[in-house]
Order: C-alpha cells, then structure tokens, then sequence
C-alpha cells in the first residue's frame, strides 16, 4: 500500500535467550561457557550473572545493560545449577537478511499474509530491531544496495543514508552487519497511491533457498509470483487505472468478502507485482505492473482452494460492476482446487485493446521488415542468390544411367563459355565487324550480364 509497513528482526544474540546456547538453556554459575574464539558476536546481557569459567572470542563485545554484569563464582549452592556442564554459544553467522522466516510484519495478521518477497524488508518499509537486543545478519545480496524507509535500533531510529553510515562506521555496527551491502534510506514511504513493487525480485534465489515447501493438495498447483511454493486456492490479476487506491481496495475486499461466513477459512495477500507480457505470442516479453490477490484457505496454501476459487469469482463480478468506478479497467482469474486448474478470463477494455495493439504492432513490424530488405536489395548491400539444384538422374538420362553429381549451383555467363581456339578462317573479322555496328562509340568490347542494358547501349 501507500503508506510503509514494519518488519522487525526476529533473532537476537542476547545472553538471556535460551535458543542461543546449543544446550537449550542459559548457563549457570558452575558451567564453563564457550564462546567460540573465531567467531565476531556482539552479545547483549540483561542481568547480573555469576561465571565459574568462560571463553572469549577474539573478536566481539557485550553490551551492559543497567545492572547487568558478570562476576567470579564463589562456589556457594545454587538450585538447579549442579550440573557443572559446558555451556556453548550458537552460530549466528548463517542469519541472512533474506531469510523470511526471520521477519515479522507488525502491520499484518489474522486473515492477511504477504508473499515471500514481501516479507523480507521491500524498499519503501520500516526496519526495526527491538531495542536492548543485540544481533548479527548477513547483508550479502545480488544488486549490493537494500533500500529502505528507516531502521530502528538500539534505541535510534534513521531515516537518511548519512546518519545511518554514520552509525555503521562505528564498533558496534561492524560486529551486527557483515556482507557485501550497503544501506539507502530514503525517510519517504510509496509516492503511488496504487502501490509499490517491493523490489526483492533480484534476490528472489536468496528468500527462497532451502525452503522445504509442503506438497499441495490440488493436481494443478499455482505459483504467485514473488512467492517460495506452489498454492492450492485461486490468484486474481487486475489492470488498473491512475485512479486505483490500494489500500482502499484492501480494505474493501476484507470487509466485503473476507468477513463473510463462508470465506473464514481463505486468507489474502494482495500487493503490485510485475508480471511478463507476452508479445505476439513469441518469446520476447517485457514486463507491466499488475496487482496480485492470493487468496488461499490457510498458510502456506496446502487446502484444497474450493472456498478460495469461489471468492475469486466473487471478486471479479464485483469488478465487472464496480470496476470502473475503483479504478480497475480489468481482471483475471487462475484456480487451482481439488478438481484440477481452471483458468477464466474477465470482461474489461484491456483484454480487447491488447488483442489489437499487438496486431497493429505486428503488422508495423512486418512492414518496416520488408521495407527494410527492399532497400538494402536497392543499395546493393543485400543480394539474393538462386541456386539450381540439378537433377540426380542426369539432364537427359534416366535411373540406369547415373552420372555424377556436378557441384555447379548455375551457370555463370560469364565463365561458362567455353573457348575455341580453332576459328574458322575469317571469323575473326566478322565479329570485329559486328561489334563496331553493335557500339561504335565505346570501348567496351562485352557485354556484362551484372549491368542494365540500358546503361550499356
């Protein structure tokens, strides 16, 4: 939509959280702790804690909060720490920036989910690490630049490029983001009303690589687009004009059809996508914005998409009556369900004016084509060659009696003429005597086959 959504980071690098130790659980005041000695981790530490013993990386710092801190244990009983085991913190080196199960958008939930582009950080969004947590995230990706709105953390939010490189030439920084990526921060949310592209499609192989996608109850699953897995439910396309609100139309299609009775199992996601337009039918394509609705009957899309292909249906009658007045010249639907995949077109001025551009283009295209090839055959800089394919059986024999095949492709006027040199007497005198009748005022003494004979007389 217009205006920004949050995604916040979901994993931390706290002392405090037990998912970061390989054991499960925080140590206690008799473990020996390990921190490995070659891994860069910045670690934020809550409370106060007693240490028997504990290993320092060469790299890293612990950031305090107020009353937070460490001191030797004094060997006195503690309840439930009698273990005296070893206590190892995990790797954070793996957590990608785009990993979407690491996001949580703050601005979705219930009935509305996002495509798995879309729940990584999109260009125009709201970056936030929670406050008094400590993090490490690989910012490798394929174009070397995320753009954003703003991030938020350690308590600072910045909403220009020049106070966050400010922060990330610090010590911190250095030890909370490693890759090859720099930050643009823009401070502005989507300048469209009709919505943004989210722009992650570039490191669409990074948000999907080793995705286990569950497999799809439907014989003929669908694939949105920006999306990880196939979906068993319905997708519907529509064109829209400049006077198309997206998130108005959001709005409208949760309180007109997600609150009915019979759709309280389909979930939506709906955002602009770029979708490739096939030219003539041929292979070159080009891209043109559309916006998406994926209509599913639970996460992930696993249902069999019944409910889901109704509401689809549902959605473009609602079009083919109020669609002008939304800003939506057209729409499509594609359904996938138990019974296989089905695929329904729509009435609007786009399916039909589409249909005649392309023939007009074609048509144009032919033209400039063929005029093309006329005039460099004008200019002489194309020329086109008949070649004689001569007949296997010879030129006046028949199957018995083979010759050879001669690689002659034609006779040339020119060369071909075979040359006497026994001339009868006075032959040469007559063909003096005709040339100079045939050209009495020039010097040229043939006749060229390659030349006009207009130009020659």
């Amino acid at each position: 939509a217009a205006a920004a959504d949050y995604k916040q980071w979901l994993p931390n690098t706290n002392f405090e959280t037990a998912a970061n130790w390989e054991e499960g659980r925080v140590p206690c005041a008799s473990d020996t702790i390990h921190f490995e000695w070659d891994k860069v981790i910045s670690v934020f530490v809550k409370s106060h804690h007693a240490v028997k013993d504990m290993y320092l990386p060469l790299n890293g710092e612990f950031i305090l909060a107020s009353g937070a801190g460490f001191a030797a244990f004094d060997g006195s009983w503690d309840p439930g720490c009698d273990s005296g085991s070893a206590a190892r913190f995990g790797d954070a080196e793996g957590l990608s920036w785009f990993n979407p199960a690491l996001w949580q958008p703050l601005q979705q939930g219930g009935r509305l989910f996002a495509v798995d582009e879309e729940r990584v950080p999109c260009r125009y969004d709201d970056v936030i690490f929670e406050p008094e947590t400590s993090f490490r995230v690989n910012v490798d990706s394929s174009r070397g630049v995320i753009h954003l709105r703003s991030v938020s953390l350690m308590g600072q939010t910045f909403t220009s490029t020049a106070a966050l490189a400010q922060y990330l030439q610090g010590p911190s920084a250095l030890l909370q983001f490693h890759g090859n990526s720099t930050f643009q921060v823009t401070g502005t949310a989507c300048p469209d009303k009709s919505g943004c592209v989210c722009g992650n499609a570039q490191n669409g192989h990074r948000i999907c690589a080793g995705r286990r996608c569950p497999e799809a109850a439907c014989p003929s699953p669908l694939r949105p687009l920006g999306h990880c897995c196939e979906v068993c439910g319905a997708m519907v396309y529509l064109e829209f004009t400049p006077d198309f609100d997206l998130q108005q139309y959001r709005d409208r299609l949760v309180q007109t059809f997600l609150s009915l009775p019979q759709y309280a199992g389909v979930q939506m996601a709906i955002s602009k996508v770029h979708e490739a337009q096939p030219f003539l039918g041929m292979a070159l394509r080009s891209s043109a914005p559309v916006i998406q609705i994926v209509l599913v009957e639970e996460q992930g899309g696993s249902g069999t998409g019944a409910a889901a292909g109704q509401m689809a249906a549902d959605i473009l009658g609602d079009i083919a009556q109020h669609g002008e007045a939304l800003g939506i010249s057209s729409g499509r639907m594609e359904v996938a369900s138990g019974t296989g995949s089905i695929f329904s077109g729509q009435t609007g001025i786009s399916t039909w004016r589409r249909v005649l551009t392309e023939t007009v283009l074609g048509l144009l295209c032919g033209l400039l084509l063929l005029g093309g090839v006329l005039f460099l055959y004008r200019r002489g800089t194309l020329r086109l060659w008949a070649v004689r394919v001569p007949w296997p059986w010879g030129r006046a024999q028949g199957p018995a009696g083979l010759e050879p095949a001669s690689s002659k492709g034609f006779e040339n006027p020119m060369f071909d003429v075979p040359v006497d040199t026994a001339e009868p007497p006075g032959a040469a005198a007559r063909k003096d005597a005709r040339r100079e009748a045939a050209l009495p005022d020039t010097q040229v003494f043939y006749l060229n086959p390659l030349y006009d004979a207009s130009e020659a007389e």
